[in-house]
């Protein structure tokens, strides 16, 4: 071999491996306050102490009676089942209470509300299979 061949061949081989140190090397994190700042508070959750299925939390005015609000099922206590009834009877207008399908469906929140025509019964329902029922009384 000549010796500019082995010169080519050595100076690729530099240049090629100084290339490869870069790449190996991660680029530097983000250096910013609001980055690097841990989150102010827990994730929110559906419920912090959920009530069993079937607790009875109560009544909540349903226009001109009462409705009882049951918990079915999922991660729902008390205080958010009579929140999400309470919205939904406060949201009901009149057409909708005498609709011939039922009143609803009726979003409150990350809540689906409804029920069938000349039900007592509303369910109220999440996506994540939480489940809360007002029962006019």
């Amino acid at each position: 071999m000549s010796r500019v061949t082995v010169f080519c061949l050595l100076a690729a081989s530099l240049a090629l491996a100084g290339c490869g140190s870069d790449a190996a090397t991660p680029p530097p994190a983000p250096s910013s306050p609001a980055a690097a700042a841990p989150p102010s508070g827990p994730a929110p959750s559906p419920a912090a102490n959920p009530a069993a299925a079937g607790t009875q939390c109560g009544e909540v005015p349903a226009k001109d009676k009462q409705a009882k609000v049951t918990v079915r099922g999922g991660a729902v206590d008390c205080a958010q089942a009579t929140q999400v009834v309470t919205e939904y009877f406060r949201k009901l207008t009149p057409a909708e209470a005498k609709s011939p399908q039922g009143p609803g469906p009726i979003a409150v929140g990350e809540w689906t509300c409804g029920s069938g025509p000349n039900d007592p019964v509303t369910t109220c329902s999440t996506e994540d299979d939480r489940q809360v029922e007002g029962t006019i009384a």
